[in-house]
């Protein structure tokens, strides 16, 4: 018997380091996740999980996040961004935000990072080119501030009376504004229309931004991309109530109200940006991995709050929208 009990305990003993092994070779892999914003729509944080699951991750079975969220204190990005290098995660994502993306790139070399931005990635300084990002960075650019003399371009098609634009932008975003204003300005010039400069860079901010545009008698407006204009159901309100044509830089705010849009969808974005941080997790290296350029831009007009303005769509660009909203 004791002969038996010792050989069976040598088995015993002998398969537990195996097991041991395993669970240790099955260790959940981490996230890091930075956004400068307040927290991701549901809507666009199922579309990165979505990505994060076609590569065959899974929060809670096979990778954890660590979420964190700057709430539009752009100054507190460098210490969340320090805190996951310290907790060690496998791969750091900066979902549609550069300034995180920046804060992450100065916060750590070796840990491997993947922005989603609406900049030129280049010129922001966040790759040293797009088929050969180097170091440790890569992402997806849906360049949202390269379309802004597109953009201003539609707008006056649907107001070709109009002569006084304005866009609204953030001050504490310096990339985009360094890229989206001369641009702007660029286009007016060449339509021969003006475009007025508004900042803000708090609700308060915003209030303020409306009632300069009643009072200098701004006769459209384009919002640049930025977090602090995130919540889109209140922000496409606040202009319609102000009957302000507005263009926005992304089809879901003409989804909720929006007059219209004109650029590629954030929840394909947030969906590839998931699809490249599988890829990284999965043993693929940023170096090796070009940055992902937007390919498909829609045109979406929403024809509700166009009747609420008492507006009347050109047919020709009614003819070159890839949706309309009734």
């Amino acid at each position: 018997m004791k002969r038996r009990a010792f050989i069976a305990g040598l088995g015993s003993a002998a398969a537990w380091p195996l097991v041991v092994r395993g669970q240790q070779g099955e260790q959940m892999r981490r996230v890091g996740y930075l956004y400068s914003g307040s927290p991701a729509s549901p809507l666009l944080l199922a579309a990165f999980h979505k990505g994060l699951g076609e590569t065959g991750h899974i929060e809670g079975q096979n990778v954890t996040i660590e979420y964190r969220w700057a709430n539009n204190a752009f100054d507190r990005l460098p210490e969340l961004a320090a805190d996951l290098v310290r907790r060690r995660v496998n791969v750091i994502v900066t979902p549609g935000s550069s300034q995180a993306a920046l804060a992450a790139k100065a916060a750590t070399a070796t840990i491997p990072i993947v922005f989603s931005t609406g900049v030129d990635p280049v010129q922001a300084g966040l790759v040293a080119s797009l088929n050969r990002p180097g170091g440790n960075v890569t992402g997806v650019n849906y360049m949202q501030t390269q379309l802004a003399a597109k953009q201003l371009g539609l707008l006056h098609e649907l107001l070709p009376r109009a002569t006084r634009f304005a866009v609204l932008v953030n001050p504490n975003n310096p990339v985009v504004i360094g890229t989206t204003i001369p641009e702007l300005q660029a286009a007016a010039s060449s339509i021969g229309v003006q475009v007025e400069v508004l900042r803000a860079s708090n609700h308060d901010e915003i209030d303020d931004a409306f009632a300069r545009i009643l009072q200098m008698r701004i006769e459209a407006l384009l919002v640049s991309p930025g977090q602090l204009f995130s919540d889109r159901v209140e922000f496409t309100a606040f202009a319609t109530r102000r009957a302000v044509p507005t263009m926005y830089h992304d089809r879901e705010f003409a989804e909720v109200g929006g007059l219209l849009s004109y650029g590629s969808s954030l929840v394909d974005q947030y969906r590839e940006t998931g699809i490249y941080t599988g890829r990284v997790l999965n043993g693929e290296r940023p170096i090796d991995m070009p940055v992902m350029q937007a390919t498909k831009f829609e045109l979406v007009i929403n024809l509700k709050t166009a009747k609420a303005l008492g507006l009347e769509i050109p047919p020709t660009l009614l003819a070159r929208a890839d949706e309309v909203i009734e």
